[in-house]
């Protein structure tokens, strides 16, 4: 019996986990630093290389066919749960952690290279394996080198500060699936509820994905005329999403969004009923009065928050410039031998050597740069050189954007901070001289290096953070990302290969949104033309007015870059997480109540990330029900309404039950 209650206790998520610590407290994670625990074995590193193959490939294929990449964290969670379990693995819970994160290099690795370099078929310009595999593996292992000096400030030093939304939801189904038995239901019950809810979704299509202000007739008149519209996305994993990351940071988000979608949107179909206005992007031909409120946030709005993101970025780096510095001048310490040794660190603090890192990122640079210049064709010494500073300086720089932008809203605008890669690398190697099929080229592999650099670096803090929050080691955390990268890029770019192969990018059957759109940007500007400067301008004025006011600036620049139907469900879930913790007059009743939403909010997560995983291999096998027709009457849309009011309900009744006595 004392065993068992003693196997309870080491699983128990301390009780300072997701809050700021009083002054000269300390987080005591929940594998003791002071002792070691299996984490790097052939049982975990076999099912983490298994893991990446997998998901890289449902990843790329779902990211190409409808433009979205699922997370892979919760999903392999769970299946090193399930298989650790059936396996009988004594105390497996850090070699769970190792297999989440080796597996989930296939999210960071795919969003990176299927955002950029299907551009390059589009293009018609030439890419063989040996390219996209080596764009996508060098960008992998920056975004890994250039993130670690960051650790210490993100995971430990911003302890609670931050709400990590994915890594809270992905750590409960770790920490739920080590305890087992009456501790793992309510995760476990959410899971099913909100994993069936999002499969019948995004499966059979029984009720639409979106309530819209279209299904009145006043509603439709105001999207036509006013170009003003309501949109909120019905889904259990968004919703959930809301409730971690809490009701402040959820209404700067969604603050963020109505900006753009009730002011800026109906004003330019106010201003410019009647221009087309294409002089960076020449496929446009509709007047903006005839366009629909999504047609002018994509075409034009929206460029708002890729200028917002980019100046908040501009500004943390700013903020976070001492970081920057003591995490250099740490590194240069070590170089000369003046660093405290491993064995002086506590376990859950090791980093791999600063010295490694330093020489790592001397060495990937080289290659980067010696691959830019054997790579492209009419290539010469001085736009390779000006190619690798580029890279080098956006990734290093970026890196704490999109480690921030995970950290606060679980979601990494990696396309829009690439996007602005492009523009900046095209308009800078036009000056050098490379125009053309040449300067087209080498733009794209620099923002694929890029790109794929910041999805792994906002992906990797996710990691990092679950394995501060359980007590595993950082350093085999960071040595075998390295691993996972590598087997992701390889089984990456040999689907994307065959995917074009078998049906091609130029069709219709390969959306590939974001592709298509850094091809419409970049041939312009390789071509002489421009990019929407002003719109940009425009961001970058609001993010420096909201920082001054004290308002987080990469919030609310977050939320005019991503779709409104995405963000009104994380001010929906917010509005959740404050009700759930106020509505008794009993603190002790409002935190367990907290808990045990923040519980019910990771299963709706975990179980919609699963079964979007089901989903997506479905259709990857044929299996795809049709039922955009339903989708089309206004009945799906009300239906869609009436479930989500139903699931909203469960949530509050579920935090409503009495916590078990121990």
């Amino acid at each position: 019996m004392e065993e068992k209650e003693k196997e309870n206790e080491v699983v128990q998520l301390p009780e300072n986990a997701f809050r700021e610590l009083k002054e000269g407290e300390e987080y005591q994670p929940i594998l003791s630093p002071d002792k070691n625990y299996p984490e790097v074995n052939g049982w975990s590193v076999t099912w983490g290389i298994l893991m990446a193959v997998l998901f890289s490939a449902a990843a790329a294929y779902l990211g190409l066919k409808v433009g979205q990449v699922f997370e892979a964290a919760i999903p392999i969670a769970i299946i090193a749960i399930g298989v650790s379990t059936a396996a009988k693995r004594k105390n497996p819970l850090g070699e769970n952690v190792i297999i989440q994160s080796i597996g989930a290099c296939s999210g960071a690795v795919v969003a990176g290279a299927i955002f950029v370099l299907p551009a390059i078929y589009m293009l018609d310009l030439h890419a063989d394996f040996l390219k996209v595999f080596i764009a996508a593996s060098l960008g992998g292992v920056l975004g890994i080198l250039f993130l670690i000096p960051f650790r210490k400030y993100f995971v430990k030093d911003m302890h609670g500060k931050y709400p990590f939304p994915e890594a809270t939801a992905t750590t409960q189904v770790l920490v739920s699936g080590a305890k087992g038995g009456n501790q793992a239901k309510p995760l476990l019950f959410a899971g099913v509820v909100g994993g069936l809810y999002d499969f019948i979704v995004s499966t059979f299509g029984w009720w639409n994905e979106n309530f819209t202000s279209r299904v009145f007739g006043a509603g439709e008149y105001l999207a036509d005329k006013a170009k003003l519209v309501f949109k909120v996305n019905t889904g259990a994993a968004v919703l959930g999403l809301g409730y971690i990351i809490g009701l402040r940071y959820a209404a700067i988000i969604t603050f963020g969004s109505l900006a753009v979608w009730w002011v800026i949107v109906p004003l330019m179909g106010l201003i410019f009923p009647d221009t087309v206005l294409n002089q960076w992007d020449p496929t446009i031909t509709a007047t903006v009065g005839s366009m629909s409120p999504e047609d002018i946030f994509s075409h034009y709005a929206r460029n708002i928050g890729i200028g917002g993101i980019a100046m908040a970025g501009i500004i943390g780096i700013v903020k976070s410039w001492g970081i920057i510095k003591s995490a250099v001048s740490l590194a240069a310490r070590e170089m000369k031998g003046k660093g405290a040794g491993q064995s002086e660190v506590l376990r859950t603090q090791r980093d791999i050597s600063f010295k490694i890192i330093a020489i790592g990122s001397i060495v990937t640079i080289l290659i980067t740069f010696a691959f830019f210049y054997a790579g492209v064709m009419d290539f010469n010494l001085l736009h390779a050189v000006v190619a690798i500073l580029l890279v080098a300086i956006i990734a290093f720089l970026f890196t704490t954007v999109a480690a921030n932008a995970i950290a606060i809203v679980g979601s990494n605008p990696v396309s829009g901070m690439t996007l602005m890669t492009l523009i900046l690398a095209s308009v800078v190697m036009v000056a050098v001289g490379l125009k053309g099929e040449a300067g087209m080229l080498s733009a794209l592999l620099m923002g694929a290096v890029v790109c794929t650099a910041l999805s792994m670096a906002g992906s990797f803090i996710t990691d990092l953070k679950i394995g501060y929050w359980i007590g595993t080691t950082p350093k085999k955390q960071e040595t075998f990302k390295f691993l996972g990268t590598i087997i992701s890029a390889a089984t990456v770019a040999g689907v994307m290969i065959l995917l074009n192969k078998t049906y091609g990018f130029t069709s219709d059957k390969l959306a590939a949104p974001q592709a298509h759109a850094m091809a419409a940007v970049i041939a312009p500007l390789m071509n002489g033309q421009g990019a929407p400067w002003l719109l940009y301008a425009i961001g970058a004025v609001i993010a420096l007015i909201l920082d001054r006011c004290k308002i987080s600036a990469l919030a609310f620049a977050l939320g005019m870059f991503i779709p409104i139907q995405l963000n009104i469900p994380l001010v929906i879930g917010g509005a959740l997480n404050w009700y759930v913790t106020t509505r008794s007059t009993d603190v002790a009743t409002n935190k367990a109540r907290g808990e045990k939403g923040t519980l019910i909010a990771s299963g709706f997560i975990a179980g919609g990330a699963l079964m979007g995983v089901v989903s997506a291999l479905l259709k990857f096998g044929g299996i795809d029900f049709n039922y955009d027709a339903w989708w089309q009457n206004h009945l799906s849309e009300f239906l869609s309404l009436a479930a989500y009011l139903l699931l909203i309900s469960y949530f509050i009744i579920a935090t409503r039950q009495k916590e078990e006595k121990k």
